[in-house]
């Protein structure tokens, strides 16, 4: 495609996962961070968790001089601290639900619109009705509150079987989850990943036709699920072309295809598009950044 993407989308990427030294809400968050804000390829970026209300304010008004769009990934913080929106324990259902809401205060301070969230594990088939119940109201609860806030909310899917083992899950569950929702929320919606599409076992035009009328965040990025003793195996968004990985250029294209024909892309709004990718041991943030950047411009290029 000759036009160029800024027209259609916001480019972001994921800060804590591009840089995983801050992934516990620790580290030097806004001297990353600056990487991205100063690099003009990106128009947004989604940031997590971060523990220094100093760097938390020093971080918000890097974000507002320059120019980006801001989102927040909740998914770093219910991870680290294994909490369970699900949980059929009530009380530990309900710590979940209280970090998230601070997740949601953080993310109000650094500027952000939107906070994303996970399920917890999947509870096996027995307890998976009433645990989806538990998700729906703890996404009722968080996005009550986040309307005060101005904050949406939207829940990614992970896979069911390798390695998060999340109770969402497969997209068709998650469209449910999605509806019951949206009875009281309607700007609440789904994020839907590249990187995740083979782990669920589901083809990119599948999983993308399901959810379309739900999705409202999308992710690219890679996995590697076929060799156990690689050390990206799982759900580590490695970076694209890594060998035994599922996603590279070709994949980045039909994507991007099918965002445009299911009317994700092309429509009046400019949604988030963000990349996922993380170095692994004796690799650099800044080459695998760049990496991502070319296998983009090159998916773009071929639309």
């Amino acid at each position: 495609m000759q036009e160029s993407w800024h027209r259609y989308l916001r480019l972001g990427i994921v800060h804590f996962m591009a840089f995983p030294s801050v992934l516990r809400g620790e580290g030097p968050f806004v001297d990353t961070l600056r990487q991205i804000a100063q690099d003009e390829f990106f128009t947004a970026v989604e940031t997590g968790w971060v523990h220094s209300d100093a760097e938390r304010a020093a971080a918000a008004a890097l974000l507002r001089e320059s120019h980006v769009s801001v989102g927040f990934g909740a998914q770093s913080a219910l991870l680290v601290t294994k909490s369970n929106l699900n949980a059929l324990d009530e009380g530990e259902r309900k710590k979940a639900v209280a970090l998230a809401q601070q997740c949601i205060d953080q993310a109000a301070q650094l500027g952000a619109r939107r906070v994303a969230v996970l399920s917890g594990p999947y509870p096996g088939a027995s307890d998976e009705a009433r645990a989806t119940r538990l998700l729906v109201e703890s996404l009722l609860d968080l996005c009550a509150y986040g309307r005060g806030r101005g904050i949406g909310i939207t829940l990614e899917t992970f896979d069911r079987t390798i390695e998060k083992k999340a109770l969402a899950g497969p997209t068709r569950l998650c469209v449910g989850v999605s509806e019951a929702v949206r009875r009281d929320f309607p700007d609440f919606g789904l994020m839907l990943d590249l990187s995740h599409i083979p782990l669920l076992g589901e083809g990119i035009r599948e999983c993308l036709t399901i959810g379309r009328e739900h999705l409202v965040h999308a992710h690219i990025g890679n996995c590697v699920m076929r060799d156990r003793a690689h050390p990206a195996y799982g759900d580590q968004h490695p970076r694209f072309g890594i060998e035994g990985g599922e996603n590279d250029t070709p994949q980045v294209v039909e994507f991007l295809r099918v965002l445009f024909d299911i009317g994700f892309l092309g429509g009046k709004e400019r949604p988030f598009l963000s990349f996922e990718v993380k170095p692994l041991a004796g690799e650099t943030s800044e080459g695998v950044i760049a990496g991502t950047k070319r296998v983009f411009a090159e998916a773009w290029a071929h639309l």
